[in-house]
């Protein structure tokens, strides 16, 4: 199968537009605010972007793989019509986290989080999933992200966009495998692409929606590579505990 890490290079015209463009290939909408709201872009100074989710005012719930050590990283929030770049004091990815067995095509704890220096002005922050959850062949999800919108055109990344994907093969604990019900990953359809590394999928609990886990990875068609095949999410069911418990270590109750 043909994977690869959703980080994508920033074009300077994201950072400097005051209008930034779409995101999730495939035609998707534009997230709904309930959803949207939650959603951050991270930027790094080696020129990647990829996606999180805002769990408190001050921390950002991600994928590992995208905020490697050797890099800064900021987050991009928008004041009206103008980009702001926040600081992010501290990055603490899972401790049991492994780029090389990412790099093998094998599940790895690819989650980590953001804590910032300061509160993000305009967020609501999403809430996550409660412990006991279980994934279905043909559950629903909605995935949200602010990647590309066409693949390898990194200019047309930046905006929050939501797919709905359902989930097939056989899904657990170490990796969910998504794709669109339309295409159901044998033509281009919906799915994660570069940028989204990182992106919240959401699921319901109580009619609202709450993050089940974070997209690590994309194929295209026929699991070809490239994007609008498969979206790879690693879970929170077996990470979860670590989320909340070093988000208190930072000053966050979930």
């Amino acid at each position: 199968m043909a994977r690869y890490l959703l980080l994508a290079s920033l074009p300077l015209l994201l950072v400097a537009s005051s209008v930034p463009a779409p995101a999730i290939v495939g035609g998707a909408p534009a997230a709904p605010d309930s959803i949207a709201r939650a959603v951050v872009l991270i930027v790094g100074s080696r020129g990647n972007f990829c996606t999180g989710a805002a769990i408190a005012r001050d921390l950002v719930l991600t994928a590992a793989h995208c905020v490697l050590p050797g890099a800064d990283y900021k987050i991009v929030e928008f004041e009206g019509r103008e980009p702001q770049l926040r600081s992010v004091a501290s990055v603490t990815a899972h401790p049991k986290f492994s780029l090389a067995t990412m790099l093998a095509h094998r599940a790895t704890a690819d989650v980590a989080l953001l804590k910032l220096a300061a509160p993000l002005i305009r967020v609501e922050p999403a809430a996550l999933h409660g412990v006991g959850f279980t994934v279905a062949p043909g559950d629903s999800f909605t995935v949200a992200g602010s990647g590309v919108a066409e693949h390898h055109d990194g200019k047309s990344g930046g905006t929050v966009r939501a797919a709905r994907l359902v989930a097939t093969g056989r899904p657990g604990t170490l990796q969910i495998r998504l794709f669109d019900p339309a295409t159901r990953g044998e033509k281009p359809g919906l799915g994660a692409c570069t940028g989204d590394s990182g992106a919240p999928v959401f699921g319901l609990a109580g009619g609202r929606p709450a993050i089940i886990g974070v997209v690590s990875w994309s194929t295209g068609p026929q699991n070809a590579e490239g994007c609008g095949g498969l979206t790879g999410v690693t879970p929170l069911t077996l990470y979860r505990d670590w989320v909340t418990h070093t988000a208190k270590i930072l000053g966050n109750e979930l």
